[in-house]
């Protein structure tokens, strides 16, 4: 099959696997959109091996046009899914299954949509029902993602906008928890998003410094990952001090 009709076979294939109806765009953008949607609803179960041979091509043909990004430690603003790190960080929900909202911008999305349904499916049989607590982290392979693992951690909500000490702590606490599991998955380096940021309201600033402490000993590299402009100004900051 050459791509258009990979796509069109994996969207196909997802339509009967979540019971739904809808006619297959023309384009490559609109085809890419549509998989990426179905794929962010899709209640895990069996999948294929043709399905996954076909799904594995084409998001291993995205990767190859967005690029592979390798740096040793510090600061890198950009797309973590392009990270070529030992382990990246998954700013998961309690669920911890990946975002359910098509085509969502946040970063539990992101790299559930670039590793694949192998993800979703991996987080599954590790909880099998249950939830991460807030502070505690989950690890999978990374399937198509050019990190070797994925650590899925849940900070904590800010519904005030004004973090407790506890909530301070529950924050540290992932950073430190994925260190830890890091160090025993034998680990040499791992990337670390903006946990709580966003949509959890966790203060930019005071979110930095928590990571930048929790991870000031180290015994592994420690990438700090940041999207926005605002968070790469305040951990050049950070960093600059350290």
């Amino acid at each position: 099959m050459d791509r258009i009709e990979n796509l069109d076979f994996c969207i196909r294939y997802l339509l009967e696997q979540n019971h739904v109806q809808a006619d297959i765009p023309e384009g490559m953008h609109d085809k890419r959109q549509m998989l990426r949607a179905l794929m962010n609803i899709w209640e895990p179960q069996p999948l294929s091996e043709e399905f996954l041979r076909a799904q594995d091509a084409e998001l291993q043909a995205q990767l190859a046009e967005k690029g592979v990004v390798e740096i040793g430690q510090g600061l890198w603003q950009g797309d973590i899914t392009r990270l070529k790190a030992d382990a990246i960080v998954n700013a998961a929900n309690c669920r911890g299954l990946g975002c359910w909202h098509p085509l969502h911008a946040c970063i539990d999305n992101a790299i559930h949509s670039a590793a694949g349904l192998q993800l979703r499916r991996a987080c599954n049989d590790t909880l099998r029902g249950g939830e991460i607590a807030t502070g505690d982290a989950i690890v999978t392979p990374a399937f198509n993602l050019p990190s070797r693992w994925v650590f899925h951690t849940v900070g904590p909500i800010i519904a005030t906008g004004i973090p407790t000490r506890e909530q301070e702590r529950q924050l540290a606490e992932c950073y430190c928890t994925c260190l830890r599991q890091a160090v025993d998955k034998g680990c040499r380096s791992i990337a670390f998003c903006c946990i709580s940021t966003g949509e959890f309201h966790f203060p930019n600033r005071r979110a930095a410094e928590i990571a930048v402490e929790a991870c000031k000993d180290a015994p592994i590299q420690v990438i700090f990952n940041v999207f926005k402009d605002i968070d790469y100004d305040i951990y050049r900051e950070l960093l600059g001090a350290h």
